[in-house]
């Protein structure tokens, strides 16, 4: 999606409320190489003296998922004692959707207690689990290579057998 800075928005309005020419919106749109909708819609927000703030509000909002784990929480400690229709509200508020709220705090939940021990525990096991994954490798390694060899073996006799038939 273009973004357009403020003095563009501004110009364009302009030359709309203008009607030098008496062009319609859309040839100014085309003109401009901006969607109709578009300047519609900054037209729109000239009449109502909103179209300097527009820029500002834009850069504020931000998508779910770029909230930091500390915006999270406070989103989900601040949402926790409302119900669905406040928690709603607050959610449009912020540009989110109740359902953020709700992964989020699965999420939270859903954390495990690593504690040193714990880790070392689980570290531990894993190796093991390397190991033994490593020795079973090392063993079905070695049975095929032991088939291959006894698959050359028994080409080469089949070959000096059938070999003597001839004679």
């Amino acid at each position: 999606m273009l973004k357009y800075n403020q003095e563009f928005k501004k110009q364009c309005v302009e030359k709309s409320f203008s009607g030098k020419g008496k062009k319609s919106q859309k040839e100014l749109a085309t003109n401009l190489g901006i969607g109709l909708s578009t300047l519609n819609r900054w037209i729109n927000l000239a009449k109502a003296n909103k179209l300097e703030k527009t820029g500002n509000i834009m850069s504020i909002e931000k998508s779910p998922q770029d909230w930091s784990k500390s915006e999270r929480l406070d989103a989900i400690l601040h949402c926790h004692a409302m119900n669905e229709s406040q928690v709603s509200t607050y959610c449009r508020e912020n540009g989110l959707y109740p359902h953020h709220i709700n992964e989020w705090k699965l999420e939270i939940l859903s954390v495990k207690d690593v504690s040193p021990s714990n880790a070392r525990k689980e570290e531990k096991k894993l190796k093991q689990e390397v190991k033994r994954l490593q020795k079973e490798l090392n063993r079905k390694d070695r049975a095929l290579s032991e088939t291959a060899a006894l698959l050359v073996l028994s080409k080469k006799c089949q070959a000096i057998w059938e070999a003597k038939e001839v004679d």
